[in-house]
Parts: C-alpha cells; structure tokens; sequence
C-alpha cells in the first residue's frame, strides 16, 4: 500500500481536485447518483484521461462532506461500466470513456479522431477474395466475382473496441495496410476522390463468439454491437459494403430522432 510520502500517492486524486462538484443535497436524486454522473461526465470530456487516480474513497468523501458508503457506491457504479477500475496497491484509476458514435455517414477513424480517442489500426487482413453472396448482393457484383477483403482491428488509447471487416470492388482503389493503419478508409476513399453520398444502415446485436472476446479482450458471450452498411457514391454506385462488431461495453451509437411535419 502506498504510503503518504509515496509520489504514487502524491500523484493520487490530483486530477480530481482540479473539479469543482456541484451537489444538490435538497434534489430527489440521490447523491451518489449525482457524483457518478458528474464523475462520468469529466471522463467523457477527457478531464479526466486513462491513468489519472481517483485518490481513496476516505480523501474524497471529505472533501465532499459525503458519507463513505455514498462515495464507494459511486465509484462502483463506474467500476460496473467499465470506466473506472480498482487496482490492489495503485488506487481507483480512470480506465477510458465509452466512445459514443454518432450515426452518420462517417468514418470511424476520424470519428475517434475528432473525439480525442487515440484511434490506432492493425491491418489483420487485405486481400483479394471470391464475393460471398450476400457481399455480392449488396455490392450489386456477380457471386464469386473478386473483392477486396480489409480485416481491421481498431483500439483506442491503446484498447480494442471494435472488428472492422469491409468488402470493395477490386480495383476500386489502391489499399495499401501501411496507409490503412495511419488513417481510416473513407479518408483514403476521398484521397482517391470518391465522393461517398449516402449509405443503408442496420445495428444489432449478440454475444461473442470465443475468437471474437480473445481479439477484443472480453469475455466470451460477452455483448457485441454490430452494424451491417453498404456505402454509395454520388453516381449510386456501392463502393464498400461493412460488417463490424463493437464492445458494447466500450461503445454505443447516438441517435437524432425528428417528429415529421
């Protein structure tokens, strides 16, 4: 354990004393409730970054004028969602903020990118194969005529959240892993000047097969989110056709919902 002189200790809770919390004891919420949301909210905007420590569950309760318990149930509370971890020696630390997408015709490199996630690329897979059927539907290809299988697996701040497979048209564009892993495949796709214009979504889900939970460091049965799309440019051709599974427990799309007229 950590004593008090200990830089590791010193280093503890610093982060947290930069936040001013705002809590309303006279409110129908309760307060640990309210501590866990402003907590979540200052690790989605990143004032809170992968690494920082909480400091112990004593400092902070009276610096709040909270009760323990109170304090614990927060923390845990963040601890379920995976934002938070207990680590025996070291404290409560920040682990990462679940990446919240937005559901547009957008490349998920530059999303991560533009969110401050640290996007990085492992190419697993580029080459060329046979269309299975329902590849060769959506891309309006004949069966068994030749595409290009990209194999991704996409981490952020050094952790896995999703499997990238997509299928092109041979000969669409130049693929190379290298440029790949140093960037998304819409921005290689604008490079090439295909304008992208509208796509045909789904978003499911299921649980993780064995290979998936090993490649995506979860559990097997684990929750996956999946999304199927097929992408088109501005002359109605498809130009890429998707099917990527997520960590559910590290990532979540965001919908905009209008009332027609």
């Amino acid at each position: 354990m950590a004593k008090t002189g200990d830089p590791a200790h010193a280093a503890a809770g610093t982060a947290l004393r930069s936040l001013d919390f705002a809590l309303d004891r006279g409110s129908p919420v309760p307060l640990y409730y309210q501590l866990a949301q402003q907590l979540e909210t200052a690790i989605s905007q990143g004032v809170l970054a992968p690494g920082d420590l909480l400091g112990n569950e004593v400092d902070l309760s009276v610096r709040l004028g909270l009760s323990r318990p109170t304090v614990r149930q927060a923390i845990q509370s963040l601890v379920d969602k995976g934002l938070l971890v207990r680590r025996r020696g070291v404290g409560t630390q920040v682990v990462h903020s679940q990446v919240r997408r937005p559901l547009e015709l957008t490349s998920l490199y530059d999303d991560l990118e533009a969110a401050g996630q640290a996007p990085t690329t492992e190419v697993v897979r580029n080459e060329t194969v046979p269309a299975p059927p329902g590849v060769a539907a959506a891309l309006g290809l004949a069966e068994g005529g030749e595409v290009v299988l990209l194999e991704r697996l996409r981490r952020t701040h050094g952790l896995p959240v999703a499997l990238l497979s997509n299928y092109l048209p041979a000969g669409l564009l130049d693929l190379d892993s290298a440029r790949l892993e140093a960037g998304g495949l819409y921005r290689m796709m604008r490079a090439a000047g295909i304008t992208l214009h509208s796509a045909r979504q789904t978003v499911g889900a299921r649980s993780a097969s064995a290979e998936e939970a090993s490649r995506l460091d979860e559990k097997e049965g684990a929750a996956l989110l999946t999304m199927q799309r097929t992408a088109y440019d501005d002359t109605g051709r498809a130009v890429e056709y998707g099917s990527h599974i997520y960590r559910a427990s590290r990532y979540s799309f965001d919908f905009q919902l209008l009332v027609r007229p």
